[in-house]
């Protein structure tokens, strides 16, 4: 009986062990796709609202992190916290409250193939990347 409770433990930890390489792996993953979206944009002030008009996105990069696109201009929104239903291909839909989309301006997330949107996440601050004058 011990040899069995050894046996289970050893392979709830490999697979601890293993859901932690995956997050690892996916948060790198992360990380190089929104190095790639910002390019050489420099990061400006960080502002409660953007302007929805003209806005492509978002573009969703993790959990935590959304951009959005104004012609050459990107918005990085880091989430109140994390919204674990955020995963590429959702489709996020926003309430907006007012003609801006602001921070703490609740949304939800359709996943594909589903129906039933998840429960309500916050946006955070948008931080404005622009490219560096001169470059």
């Amino acid at each position: 009986m011990r040899f069995a409770i050894i046996t289970i433990g050893a392979a709830m930890l490999a697979g601890c062990v293993q859901n932690a390489d995956y997050q690892a792996q996916r948060d790198a993953q992360a990380r190089r796709e929104l190095a790639s979206t910002l390019g050489d944009r420099v990061p400006g002030k960080p502002q409660d609202c953007i302007n929805p008009g003209f806005t492509d996105g978002p573009q969703i990069i993790d959990s935590r992190t959304l951009v959005y696109r104004q012609g050459a201009r990107l918005y990085r929104n880091d989430l109140v916290s994390e919204c674990p239903s955020l995963a590429p291909l959702s489709t996020v839909i926003v309430e907006i409250r007012g003609s801006q989309l602001c921070r703490n301006d609740l949304f939800r997330v359709v996943t594909p193939g589903m129906s039933i949107p998840s429960g309500y996440c916050r946006l955070g601050k948008f931080t404005p990347y622009t490219r560096a004058k001169g470059g």
